[in-house]
């Protein structure tokens, strides 16, 4: 499995009331919660992201609450992979479980920008910058966990 798209980069820290400010919370609406993503941090954000595209930070992403209303805002949004240096343990796990693919990869975080255009082979792990040649090799998924994604989550998984 393989997605292309253009990277939206941001730093260390990016705490889930960032991602999706607790004030949207009180909706389930998957398309509501996907049109605040992010907009406490980049206002832009929204109306940039295109279907396929690819979030690029640093430390610790998705920090703060448990809540699985981040990970399910970002995929909503269109974001087809998110990479970082390091990801906060429950989000990492939240983004599992709701088909978020998500990888580890200090090199490619620090090497990537924004808007490059950016290729992730999740069979290899491979993550290559179109924009600059470079690529970067991060560890892929054991077999399980690319089914959960590739069936869209882990009920999903389970359901078929």
């Amino acid at each position: 499995m393989k997605v292309h798209g253009t990277v939206h980069k941001y730093g260390d820290n990016i705490d889930t009331d960032v991602i999706i400010p607790a004030r949207y919370l009180n909706t389930a609406s998957h398309s509501e919660l996907a049109s605040h993503c992010m907009e406490d941090i980049d206002k832009e954000f929204i109306s940039r992201v295109k279907p396929g595209d690819i979030i690029v930070a640093d430390k610790n992403f998705g920090c703060g609450s448990s809540r699985e209303h981040a990970p399910i805002a970002i995929k909503a949004s269109g974001i087809s992979c998110v990479i970082a240096t390091t990801f906060a343990r429950i989000f990492y796990r939240n983004a599992i479980n709701i088909g978020l693919p998500i990888l580890e990869c200090p090199q490619a975080s620090a090497a990537i920008q924004a808007g490059d255009e950016v290729e992730v082979d999740f069979d290899t792990g491979v993550i290559t910058d179109v924009t600059t040649g470079q690529t970067f090799s991060a560890q892929p998924f054991p077999p399980f966990i690319q089914n959960i994604i590739q069936k869209g989550g882990l009920l999903n998984s389970m359901e078929k």
